[in-house]
């Protein structure tokens, strides 16, 4: 399944005027399960950086988070790094817009050759690691990256059937990615062997956000990789569902899964 047209097709609308890419923004918290997991990792990681910090955005993508932490706190100075180059040239063009771009800078880089010494209080990889098969070189820059006591905060789909992958037949859902998720131990191995002395993991995307994903997402995904016609209905399917999502998000972020198709993992220098 094709998702990063989709991804583009969006990104072209979306681009024309700042309060267009604001609002593109807030359909991708209200929508994306995982932002909210994310959100709320960092408002309580926030609580001991009230009067700012330096945060590596690694995998920036769309901007989206980098925008969030920017509000977060007028004082964090946020560098996201990507490697498609068109994404970082809008990014920085809409932060540059809204006058936020002394703060707030893009630039492409690839993760697996990306490190700074102890520059780095938070780095953020948001869907990122699914799509890079150097993933223990990655964490290793990463922890070389932060300094002392800094967390890396990870969302990334898990071994119990991210991706949509549910068996060994299946493929994914996403043809982008190169692995179909991870598991728990082997995360949390991984990361310590790159250095980090505590790492913790839990699953996201239990019952409620499987059903709230699909709703959500993939419909939408299949319906618009079948034609771009679906965009003019867009609209009146996401009024008759989203409630159901919204509630089905909430209870997701909520609880403790003892399973789930997606990950939260922060690991600390």
């Amino acid at each position: 399944m094709q998702y990063d047209p989709i991804k583009h097709s969006l990104g072209k609308v979306f681009n024309k005027r700042p309060f267009l890419r604001r609002f593109f923004y807030r359909l991708l918290d209200l929508l994306l399960l995982r932002a909210w997991h994310i959100k709320k990792a960092i408002r309580i990681w926030g609580k001991q950086y009230k009067d700012g910090a330096d945060i590596l955005d690694a995998g920036s993508g769309f901007g989206q988070y980098s925008f969030y932490l920017s509000k977060h706190s007028k004082n964090n100075k946020i560098f996201g790094v990507d490697v498609k180059t068109e994404q970082i040239e809008d990014c920085n063009k809409f932060f540059n817009q809204i006058g936020e771009s002394n703060r707030v800078k893009f630039e492409f880089a690839d993760l697996t050759k990306y490190s700074k010494n102890q520059e780095y209080d938070l780095i953020l990889s948001v869907d990122v690691m699914e799509h890079i098969l150097e993933d223990v070189l990655v964490f290793k820059n990463f922890h070389k990256s932060l300094k002392d006591n800094g967390m890396v905060l990870i969302s990334t789909p898990s071994d119990q059937g991210g991706s949509d992958v549910h068996d060994e037949h299946d493929h994914s859902f996403i043809d982008e990615h190169v692995r179909e998720g991870y598991g728990i131990e082997e995360i949390e191995e991984k990361l310590k062997s790159a250095g980090f002395k505590n790492v913790e993991a839990k699953y996201s995307y239990g019952t409620p956000g499987k059903i709230s994903w699909k709703l959500s997402m993939k419909i939408p995904i299949i319906m618009l990789n079948a034609s771009k016609l679906f965009f003019i209905i867009l609209p009146v399917y996401y009024i008759i569902t989203y409630p159901f999502s919204f509630i089905l998000n909430y209870i997701d972020v909520n609880m403790n899964h003892k399973t789930g198709t997606g990950l939260i993992v922060k690991a600390f220098k």
